[in-house]
């Protein structure tokens, strides 16, 4: 009796186990947003939002599928195509559509090559349109960028209350380079102001550049998409990155508070010079691009930062320069460091260290006088935790299966009663003598 309960725990065990392990592996699909199932699913590094609902677009706008505010989508454009979706927009609020680009890593992308995206009404004329690019950094990586629909007394076209469309389409002279790009495709809504704001955007700030923190730098590991970048305060946060990838992260800025970041490259081994090695880049909250920096890299020390930024203000949206058109919303803003694969095959593979200095600057102050809550752009599932430190690939004690057990329908304490149960009938094994037989 006692051999068969010993033997019936132990099937038991291993069935759990088992389960376990499963589950395991269905979390992590979900948690790096691949879908095997679906064509869509990510064949780069970049992490697509594990909540992404899968999409397919339309050739026209009849029949284009529909973008619920508040959701993420996953889909695809490939060269010379037209995607269309549709968004239904209110009679009050300004609302944005943004897409990032993910451009397969062994893509080749040339200088101007990109994605349009344009926003129509239902007679066809343009709203508005934008664009993401490929600058002199000619390697692939991913981009974004977003239009908008904005409610004036001076505008009569795009006001009106109904479905609008939007097209995405890949642009540039290698257009026609085959393969899909990915997409990953926001809608997000804000809501118009109880009373008239000023519709004159600042013009004077501090220009100075702020001082760049010099505490020791705290670890952090970057996320691979915006879904999964870790919040970073002001201060010094030192990560590594390998050729060909970019890391994300993510600063919350307050209205009125003024935005600087510095990326440096460490000393590195090798011999060679790299043109446009490093690429840093600035979104909103609204996945809208505000700046976009670069420079070479020989394996001494490097550096990059941004010209002085305006401070977040809502009547920033009315200025005609596009940084500080795109500083309008309070709330999380987007840092995106890149480093060319030209480096790993110049300079040696491996990690590079890099070294992020944060620095926001002035007091946070009240938000404009919404019609109702406050955009909170933080609120579709992103984390909203302090930046952890970094730990090694592969190890994160236990808490990221921990994490994905309970997604996969078992609570931790479920988890825990067959971890120790598992871990006690493995000791008591061990601690009895083998009889014959």
């Amino acid at each position: 009796m006692t051999n068969q309960r010993g033997r019936g725990r132990a099937v038991a065990a291993a069935a759990a186990l088992c389960t376990l392990a499963a589950l395991q592996g269905q979390g992590a699909q979900a948690a790096t947003g691949q879908r095997p199932q679906h064509p869509y699913r990510a064949d780069g590094p970049y992490r697509y939002d594990p909540h992404a609902q899968p999409v397919t677009p339309a050739a026209t706008g009849q029949g284009a599928p529909r973008l619920a505010a508040g959701t993420v989508y996953r889909s695809a454009v490939g060269p010379g195509a037209k995607a269309y979706f549709q968004v239904e927009l209110g009679g009050t609020g300004d609302a944005y559509v943004s897409a990032v680009a993910v451009p397969k890593p062994d893509t080749k992308v040339a200088f101007g090559d990109g994605v349009e995206l344009t926003l129509q009404d239902r007679d066809g004329n343009t709203c508005d349109t934008g664009r993401a690019v490929f600058g002199s950094p000619e390697y692939p990586r991913p981009i974004a960028a977003y239009v908008s629909r904005g409610l004036t007394r001076n505008q009569t076209s795009c006001q009106a209350a109904g479905p609008y469309y939007v097209l995405v389409q890949r642009i540039g002279d290698a257009a026609s380079a085959p393969g899909e790009w990915g997409l990953e495709l926001r809608h997000t809504r804000e809501p118009q102001l109880k009373a008239d704001a000023p519709t004159t955007a600042p013009t004077h700030w501090a220009t100075a550049s702020p001082p760049v923190p010099s505490s020791a730098a705290r670890a952090v590991h970057g996320g691979t998409g915006f879904a999964d970048a870790p919040r970073l305060s002001g201060g010094a946060w030192r990560d590594s990155l390998k050729p060909g990838t970019t890391l994300f992260y993510r600063v919350p800025v307050g209205w009125g508070q003024q935005l600087s970041a510095t990326a440096e490259l460490g000393r590195a081994g090798g011999s060679g010079y790299v043109a446009y090695a490093i690429d840093l880049q600035l979104y909103n909250p609204a996945l809208g691009p505000v700046a976009d920096v670069y420079t070479g890299y020989d394996g001494k020390p490097a550096s990059v930062a941004f010209q002085p930024l305006a401070p977040v203000a809502y009547e920033n949206r009315y200025s005609t320069s596009g940084p500080v058109g795109a500083l309008r919303f309070g709330g999380d803003h987007y840092l995106a460091v890149s480093l060319s694969p030209q480096v790993g095959r110049t300079l040696g593979p491996g990690a590079y260290p890099v070294t992020l200095r944060v620095g926001v600057r002035g007091e946070a102050k009240s938000a404009p006088a919404y019609e109702g809550a406050a955009p909170d752009f933080a609120a579709d599932g992103r984390a909203t935790g302090p930046a952890p430190a970094a730990a090694p690939p592969g190890h994160d004690g236990g808490s990221t299966k921990m994490r994905l057990l309970a997604a996969g329908g078992i609570g931790t304490g479920t988890l825990l009663v067959v971890w120790l149960g598992v871990r006690t009938l493995v000791a008591r094994r061990r601690a009895q003598p083998v009889r014959p037989g």
